[in-house]
């Protein structure tokens, strides 16, 4: 169990991008809802209510919305990071 959080992921699980940031949450211990999207563009509606566009990865935490894996992981270590000891 992570520290919970109210990040919800739009993603899908072949997609490149939302594999790095599913990674950059799990390697932040965070809790998080994940939302499977179809493959399909025209398909996505509950990504275009969120973000105003259809690509994934989208992340939505509390009132920011953030829509591409490079600004996503440095959002979430800026956010959750924290120093650990080896």
């Amino acid at each position: 169990m992570g520290r919970p959080t109210d990040i919800v992921l739009y993603q899908a699980e072949w997609c490149p991008y939302c594999a790095r940031v599913r990674s950059k949450l799990t390697d932040l211990l965070l809790d998080y809802k994940n939302v499977n999207v179809a493959r399909s563009h025209a398909d996505r509606q509950e990504v275009q209510a969120v973000s105003g566009q259809t690509g994934i990865p989208v992340m939505v935490d509390g009132e920011t919305t953030l829509d591409d894996d490079d600004d996503i992981i440095p959002y979430l270590q800026k956010k959750y990071g924290t120093k650990r000891a080896s």
